[in-house]
């Protein structure tokens, strides 16, 4: 299987910034490759029996095992130069359904995994904004279920709560069903600026078969 989180800790130190979502894809999947050169590295993978839209951010088969990889790379506003390299990430909001989206990464991954033998799923998510990690001051938010902050204890039935607007719901008006139960914990991925949004943190969900049906 492979250690994302080690992998993550080494692409830091080379990579601490990206300009997308999609740099951060190829770098995670160029850093694999580089740790396992060995290993099969495909990226927007489709899983066998599943429909044309579930897409795997990066699919890794490592002889007999197999890690499925969905990745988020969601940030607040930051220019800065690394080395000779100018980077000014956007400054995105929605952070309400950045998390809806996260939670259906869970859900497609704990979909396969239980669909295919010897897969292991990895939701990760990297941002710059806070909002995503800390505590949230109010209860009762329309996306309460879709908290992510540090510590969250995530599992059941998750959906939109009442005053949720068809805005914010357009395209995302299901419930996600999450079968595991998974603690959520926030680590240190790079501070690449002493700022505002200069400190980036990720947060790593791994699913496996024993996780999605020891409470099934």
């Amino acid at each position: 299987m492979t250690d994302v989180k080690r992998i993550l800790k080494i692409l830091a130190v080379r990579r601490p910034i990206f300009h997308s979502e999609a740099d951060f894809q190829h770098a995670l999947a160029w850093e694999v490759h580089q740790q396992c050169p060995s290993c099969q590295v495909r990226l927007e993978f489709k899983p066998h029996r599943f429909d044309k839209r579930a897409y795997v951010d990066i699919w890794v088969v490592d002889n007999d095992a197999v890690s499925a990889i969905e990745l988020k790379h969601k940030t607040r506003g930051l220019p800065i130069w690394i080395g000779n390299e100018f980077f000014s990430l956007l400054d995105q909001s929605a952070q309400d359904i950045g998390r809806y989206d996260f939670m259906k990464d869970i859900h497609r991954l704990e979909q396969i995994v239980s669909s295919i033998d010897n897969v292991v799923g990895h939701a990760v998510f990297l941002t710059n904004d806070s909002a995503y990690w800390k505590t949230p001051r109010t209860t009762g938010t329309v996306d309460a279920d879709f908290r992510i902050h540090q510590g969250r204890i995530l599992a059941g039935n998750l959906g939109w709560g009442t005053g949720a607007s068809s805005g914010t719901m357009s395209g995302r008006e299901k419930p996600i069903p999450i079968k595991g139960v998974y603690s959520l914990n926030w680590q240190d991925y790079s501070e690449p600026k002493k700022a505002s949004y200069g400190k980036f943190r990720y947060l790593l969900v791994e699913i496996n078969r024993k996780t999605v049906h020891e409470v099934t």
